[in-house]
């Protein structure tokens, strides 16, 4: 099994760190070594918040060297594009089609052109899976289940090293017994999204 590098990309709130938790525990689960780092900023505030996940074997640092990551999993947009710098040359990329409005762009000091944003993601990466995530988590009966959504298309994915049952089994044992039933259903969709 080889290396793999992961970044996981959104706004604060969208639960990106929570990702990255079930990704590293069910990695190590899987026997690999795994090495994070994590960017909160304004996370409060909706701001950029980004998780680096190395996982394998005789891993060395935390950090993803620019164009080097297997893959990036996005929950917004913009993010997607903001950390495909990181992002090696046919790697994958994973995103929610959500857009999250700055408070600039709210208070008419900058735009977001999403029509563009979309286009720069389709030219600068190679086949990006978009998914309308936020549908599929509501689907499964929650708006807060995206990230569950987005676990599952990743977990769908021939290049991570983790198999799907193990990324889906821990999930359920980090999430509330009260949201496991939802978040199964949004893992599972996400799954067969990109399946």
């Amino acid at each position: 099994m080889k290396n793999c590098d992961l970044v996981v990309a959104g706004v604060g709130g969208q639960g990106i760190i929570l990702a990255s938790r079930v990704i590293s525990h069910a990695a190590i689960a899987a026997g690999m070594e795994v090495r994070t780092s994590e960017v909160l900023g304004m996370a409060q505030r909706e701001g950029p918040v980004s998780s680096q996940v190395r996982m394998g074997y005789g891993l060395f640092g935390a950090l993803i060297p620019s164009g080097r990551a297997d893959v990036l999993l996005s929950f917004e947009l913009a993010e997607a594009v903001r950390n495909l710098y990181l992002l090696k040359p046919g790697g994958t990329v994973v995103t929610a089609d959500t857009t999250i409005v700055p408070t600039t762009v709210a208070l008419g000091l900058s735009t977001y052109d999403r029509q563009a944003i979309l286009a720069y993601l389709r030219r600068a990466a190679s086949n990006p899976v978009i998914l309308d995530a936020g549908r599929l988590a509501l689907e499964a009966g929650h708006p807060r289940t995206l990230n569950s959504v987005l676990l599952g298309a990743l977990a769908a994915l021939v290049r991570l090293p983790i198999p799907a049952d193990k990324v889906l089994e821990t999930l359920v044992s980090i999430v509330k017994p009260n949201l496991r039933e939802v978040n199964k259903r949004a893992f599972n969709l996400g799954r067969r999204a990109t399946a």
